[in-house]
């Protein structure tokens, strides 16, 4: 069939389209089933305890993974910045992984210790205050809400179906080690966790967060 007559036949056109479509997405994905390394977990890589995964959650929730992704690229201006560039074994216990395609702030991806716990309290308090050119908004209402953990064990057994390799023990103590917890405390507890157990942090240049 000619270009012209696909391209003057809509069902044509969408059938060829969706097979070109198709034709690409298997020559990306399918040489992952046998290059099963690349993908498998990097060694000392740990699950998220109780309190940083409901951090992780809060961090969704109030869409900090909008403007800060967790995925430094291989640029050299991103691994000079950020640290050792990511790959895919750092985040086979993600789900969802939070690598994202746009900055309005600076990766996070190595963003764990970089700071202390009082310095991101008074940023997600102020950010201003912390990096005056911030356009990030504040979050007061993260010191007022206290979690439950009433959910978190379920949680966790649900990421174990799926590969997470967490223990009985954990699952049992998740509730009594989040209960009382302000979501502030979880969120910063989740941004420290963040590049700690996963990859070396190469000595770099990073600044706050925006």
């Amino acid at each position: 069939m000619s270009n012209s007559k696909a391209e003057k036949n809509v069902g044509w056109l969408i059938v060829l389209t969706l097979v070109a479509v198709s034709i690409g997405g298997i020559v990306e994905l399918f040489p992952l089933v046998f290059e099963q390394h690349k993908t498998a977990a990097i060694a000392g890589l740990k699950p998220y305890e109780a309190l940083d995964l409901e951090g992780r959650d809060i961090y969704i929730r109030e869409g900090c993974h909008v403007c800060h992704t967790q995925m430094v690229r291989t640029l050299r201006s991103d691994t000079a910045r950020y640290g050792p560039y990511s790959v895919a074994g750092e985040d086979v216990y993600e789900h969802p992984f939070l690598w994202g395609s746009k900055r309005t702030g600076p990766d996070l991806s190595r963003v764990g210790g970089r700071y202390s716990d009082d310095w991101h309290n008074i940023h997600l308090m102020d950010p201003r205050s912390v990096v005056p050119v911030s356009n990030m908004p504040a979050y007061p209402w993260l010191f007022e809400n206290t979690l439950s953990g009433k959910d978190t064990a379920k949680k966790m057994s649900a990421l174990r179906k799926i590969g997470v390799p967490y223990t009985d023990e954990q699952i049992a103590a998740a509730e009594a080690a989040v209960a009382g917890r302000t979501e502030a405390e979880a969120l910063v507890s989740y941004l420290q966790t963040l590049g700690l157990d996963r990859r070396p942090v190469a000595g770099s240049t990073a600044g706050g967060g925006r």
